[in-house]
């Protein structure tokens, strides 16, 4: 029996291990304050591990500082993701004199988090600096060290990170986006805003803080808030939560007291689907109240229109052996063989080769099978095709026209590869003589765009560029100009980022919701994948996808309980949640939901 006992060691030396390395999400981490006459070694040590921990206000790692520092360090400005955590060094000893000592803090950056909490890829090298100096701590003590040049906001690694932080979507209207005339300003026009907020300091709060704080800076050109100017909450408000009917009551300052009912409604809305997206929430119903305490107005969840843009059933689209469009409801649809669809493009009388179907699916435009005319049909009984929008001068099939896709504004957004006349096209309703080049921000002739995807709100654009031998995923603000002497409005796509930076050749793309996208892709070196991202770069945990052989397209509905669809090897093949990739279509090409 003694053989099987375990006895704890009475001997050895203390090994430290690196708060990095922390696997378990559901962890709280107490950070511990400074001992007395700790080695400044160990103050930075401290220090650094009470940024990892779940302190909401970094009471801790305050107390690490000097007065003067603690007072002036601002740790919410930003934070700092290294992939092993940061590594200090001293930069040289103490001396004589006591004028401190210097430590070097370095690293490999991920991303960082500016003052909006808004996330930013970055592979980049990191190098800080941190300064300490004996000072008072208490009467009759010795001379502690502590830190007076402290780092600039928080530094900390990749898991440590993913452990304390969760990713919110707050939302906000897009610019120009009509009216769904449900009087509430609900539904089709909210555009989701990807931020990042703490777990464990009370994230209801905070969520709601952060929309009340309007738009990020990247989304702030296309998108609008229904809350006032300098709206906020009431003076004194420390924290929000709902009662037990999870009714949640939202006091406001004096900027939102003259709100009147219809745009109340807005603002709720805006809030009621910025915490449904968070985890940790349960409510159902918000209550505004002005400054003096008196009810603005109420919302209630079950009374929001949910921010799909296809009226009715969603179906999943593709073309048959024989090139006629075809579909099936995107649920329930396991034992249901695909339906003919009405008009041309369903009786198949002219190849195509990609289609995109209008988020109200009434309308479908192809690009023909030599890729150098793009057509929009009915798909009515007796409809008939027509003359092409556009033709491409492209001489080789490789090039031509790339899958169209359409906004939720009805407009059509196709991208013409003619090398020697590339660029990227909108057809305002589907209609031809409403065509207009879109000028793309910091593309140049080197740059090809091999895909094109817009999201369902019209606010932004999902690129596939290729140079150099790379196909990068890159996402794009679509801004809206009304200064066009003919009334027109002058549209462009700014400030492009990379949505995928550890992938070097993005085969497909796809919406798969507010802020997330499913990508095909690899990594350098590696094989190919399909993997979920979020349009500000930052990777979804717990979102492993099964592989799929040589997948060529990939298509997902913004509704996430309707399963991926995909071409590869196989045919036509969907993924529905918590199973395994089924066949659809042995021989069928071109899968699409609506958009």
């Amino acid at each position: 029996m003694l053989a099987g006992c375990a006895s704890m060691p009475d001997s050895g030396g203390l090994e430290s291990v690196e708060a990095s390395q922390r696997p378990d999400s559901q962890v709280r981490v107490f950070a511990l304050p400074p001992r007395d006459n700790a080695e400044a070694v160990g103050i930075v040590d401290g220090f650094l591990e009470a940024l990892t921990s779940d302190d909401p206000t970094y009471a801790v790692a305050r107390k690490y500082l000097t007065p003067k520092a603690a007072k002036n360090w601002h740790p919410e400005r930003q934070t700092i993701v290294l992939t092993d955590g940061p590594l200090r060094s001293p930069m040289d000893r103490a001396n004589s004199d006591g004028d401190g000592r210097n430590f070097v803090l370095t690293g490999t950056r991920v991303a960082s988090l500016d003052s909006q909490r808004a996330y930013q890829p970055d592979s980049s090298s990191y190098r800080g600096r941190l300064h300490l100096s004996l000072v008072e701590t208490a009467k009759g003590k010795p001379k502690q060290w502590r830190i007076d040049v402290p780092p600039g906001g928080v530094v900390i690694g990749q898991s440590d990170f993913q452990r304390i932080y969760q990713s919110v979507n707050k939302y906000y209207y897009a610019v120009d986006a009509p009216s769904d005339g449900s009087g509430g300003g609900t539904g089709k026009q909210l555009v989701a805003d990807p931020v990042f907020v703490r777990k464990w300091a009370d994230p209801l709060t905070e969520t709601v803080k952060e929309v009340l704080e309007g738009p990020t800076r990247w989304l702030n050109q296309a998108v609008t808030t229904a809350f006032p100017l300098k709206a906020g909450l009431r003076a004194g408000v420390k924290s929000l939560s709902p009662d037990d009917a999870n009714k949640l009551k939202v006091p406001l300052n004096k900027s939102a007291d003259t709100v009147g009912s219809a745009q109340c409604k807005k603002m709720a809305a805006q809030l009621l689907y910025s915490l449904r997206d968070l985890s940790s929430s349960s409510v159902e119903e918000v209550d505004l109240e002005r400054s003096d305490g008196r009810l603005m107005c109420t919302l209630k969840a079950d009374a929001l229109v949910a921010p799909g843009y296809s009226e009715g059933t969603e179906y999943q689209y593709f073309f048959d052996s024989k090139g006629h469009l075809v579909r099936v409801p995107g649920k329930n649809s396991s034992h249901q063989d695909p339906a003919q669809v009405a008009g041309p493009l369903g009786e198949g009388e002219r190849g195509m080769r990609s289609v995109a179907v209008s988020h109200d699916q009434e309308r479908a435009a192809a690009v023909s099978a030599d890729g150098r005319s793009l057509f929009v049909a009915s798909m009515v009984t007796n409809a008939s095709l027509g003359d092409a929008l556009v033709h491409s001068h492209a001489k080789a099939e490789k090039d031509g026209f790339t899958t169209p896709s359409w906004d939720g504004q009805g407009d059509l957004w196709v991208a013409d590869r003619d090398p020697k006349n590339p660029r990227l096209l909108v057809f305002g309703q589907g209609q031809a003589d409403r065509m207009q080049e879109v000028r793309v921000d910091q593309l140049d002739e080197k740059d090809r765009i091999e895909a094109v995807k817009m999201s369902a709100d019209g606010a932004r654009i999902a690129l596939l560029v290729h140079r150099d031998g790379k196909t990068l995923l890159k996402i794009g603000r679509v801004e809206r100009d009304h200064g066009m002497a003919d009334g027109t409005i002058e549209l462009s796509v700014a400030d492009l980022r990379l949505a995928a930076p550890e992938m070097e050749d993005v085969t497909a793309v796809s919406w798969a919701g507010g802020s997330r996208l499913v990508v095909v892709g690899r990594e350098s070196g590696g094989l190919q994948q399909i993997r979920y991202v979020q349009c500000d770069g930052s990777a979804p945990t717990g979102q492993a996808l099964p592989g799929l052989t040589r997948v060529t397209e990939i298509s997902a509905s913004s509704d996430t309980e309707l399963p991926l669809l995909a071409h590869s090897d196989d045919g036509i093949v969907r993924l529905p949640a918590g199973a395994a990739w089924q066949s659809v279509l042995k021989n069928g090409t071109a899968p699409v939901y609506p958009g």
